[in-house]
């Protein structure tokens, strides 16, 4: 038991390579968006678009990579069958897709409201296509257990992405005025947040070329019964796919109509950057899913199997919760990372990263239904879930802008958090620790509370009484559930 978690952990660990620090590296552009971009109404394109994009690329995969490593392991001597009719069947309707963006491109620019720029839905849609065709051979490389290399790709797309938008928003307007001539063939200094798309297009297109070998490991064999069988099982799981990430991304998709004008995308573009402090739990989250999902999978079939998904449940919450009181305890520095101006919206970061929680337990929650073949349970609760966004959307965003959005996502996660979680003990149960994950739960709460009483004019002092708040938090982790003694390199220092 105790080596099937630590190989977990190490697993989660490499893919957070990728994932926490990755995402970090990109939420690092956060304060280049908020300080160079001409206004928060455009960094609320920025949010409305990537939003977009995000639900468009579950609907590309149509919840293929579940599929593949069901099917994969199902029958390990056809794997390189299912992984071919997999890339073929992903492959063949992402260009469709692309297509469809480069022609009609206009006609959907006009609807969304980006008339003047039908160009960046030309280049969302190749990247969105690119991006879906590439998650079959990340799935590849996690079936094959190599987090190093998939952890690498994944970065190597970042960095791209990181250098493309230096270049564009930095380097290009200081040459622009420096040395002209250099940059005055193809950099427009008007163009603004359209270079923000111009360096994703350009990261996705390498990392795609990057992945090549691993698309022609095997050879092409598409078999029309088994991707039928295999539709069976993943077009469930698109639908809890895109309810789920209708779940994240649907009140930034519906803001610019419940809020139009420049105001709506001003506000948009304060609930984006404030938002995006709180990512650090869902780096986590994706991390811990990337390593999550084939575990379950493999120990399937062993007898202590539920003992592990507890024991993986409980420390997910522990780690989710200290993650927690790390961002609320050190808001006050973590709030640097964006433009003065983006500060009003500060107060819907502790309610994003409870949110980010409850999606995450959702997650570890699901594997009942798929490893029952149950997926359409996982369907109806996402279902649930985009009914409370849009009803809480539509009510309280009108009245109370982002913070509206901000609890209609928290009230949702929390909903099918314990729907879902009611139906598996009925279908799969597992005796999960929930003495432990309520203690935490209920101390973290209390820190945080105790926290919002300590408000000096210095920074200095806030930060040094919150430090003890989370070192109580660290003193009961330690006694309780991590003794030193157990960790690697420090149990050589303690006893």
């Amino acid at each position: 038991m105790a080596e099937q978690m630590k190989k977990l952990a190490r697993e989660t660990a490499i893919y957070g390579v990728s994932s926490i620090l990755g995402k970090f590296l990109n939420w690092m552009l956060v304060p280049l968006y908020t300080y160079v971009l001409e206004s928060s109404a455009e960094y609320g394109i920025v949010t409305n678009l990537y939003a977009w994009t995000a639900l468009l690329l579950v609907i590309l995969t149509y919840g293929m990579e579940t599929g593949y490593f069901r099917f994969a392991n199902k029958n390990k001597d056809e794997a390189g069958k299912v992984y071919s009719t997999t890339l073929i069947a992903v492959g063949f309707s992402s260009i469709l897709f692309a297509i469809a963006c480069v022609i009609f491109s206009q006609q959907i620019g006009t609807a969304m409201g980006y008339t003047k720029h039908p160009e960046y839905i030309s280049m969302l849609g190749v990247v969105v296509a690119m991006d879906a065709f590439g998650c079959i051979p990340f799935a590849y490389l996690r079936y094959k257990n190599r987090p190093i290399k998939f952890a690498g790709l994944k970065l190597f797309m970042i960095f791209t992405n990181i250098f493309f938008n230096l270049f564009f928003l930095l380097i290009c307007p200081w040459l622009a005025v420096k040395a002209p001539a250099l940059v005055n063939w193809f950099y427009n200094p008007h163009y603004g947040v359209g270079y923000v798309f111009v360096a994703n297009i350009l990261s996705t297109a390498l990392v795609t070329i990057a992945l090549l070998p691993d698309v022609f490991v095997v050879k092409f064999v598409f078999d029309k019964v088994l991707l039928k069988k295999m539709l069976v099982y993943s077009l469930p799981l698109l639908v809890l796919g895109v309810a789920g990430i209708m779940n994240q991304t649907l009140d930034k998709i519906l803001f610019p109509f419940l809020m139009p004008g420049k105001e709506g995308a001003t506000e948009l573009g304060i609930y984006g950057a404030t938002s995006k402090i709180a990512m650090v739990m869902l780096m986590f989250t994706q991390a811990f899913r990337y390593s999550y999902e084939p575990f379950i999978f493999a120990q399937h079939k062993d007898k202590s199997s539920l003992a592990a998904y507890a024991d993986a449940m409980k420390f997910f919450i522990l780690f989710s919760l200290l993650i927690f009181l790390g961002m609320v305890l050190y808001l006050d520095v973590f709030k640097y990372i964006i433009q003065h101006d983006y500060w009003a919206g500060l107060n819907v970061v502790p309610i994003v990263l409870f949110s980010f929680i409850f999606q995450g337990v959702f997650f570890n929650l699901s594997l009942w239904y798929k490893l029952t073949d149950k997926t359409m349970f996982g369907a109806w609760f996402s279902i649930l879930g985009t009914i409370i966004i849009v009803v809480m959307n539509v009510i309280l965003v009108p009245i109370y802008s982002y913070m509206g959005c901000a609890w209609a996502a928290f009230v949702c996660y929390f909903v099918i958090m314990v729907v879902s979680y009611y139906f598996g003990q009925k279908f799969m149960p597992i005796k999960y620790d929930m003495k432990t994950i309520g203690l935490y739960t209920a101390v973290t709460v209390l820190l945080y509370v105790i926290s919002l009483f300590i408000h000096t004019h210095i920074t200095a002092l806030n930060v040094m009484l919150k430090s003890l708040l989370m070192l109580a938090f660290l003193v009961l982790l330690v006694k309780r559930d991590f003794p030193l003694r157990t960790i690697p390199v420090l149990n050589k220092i303690f006893k």
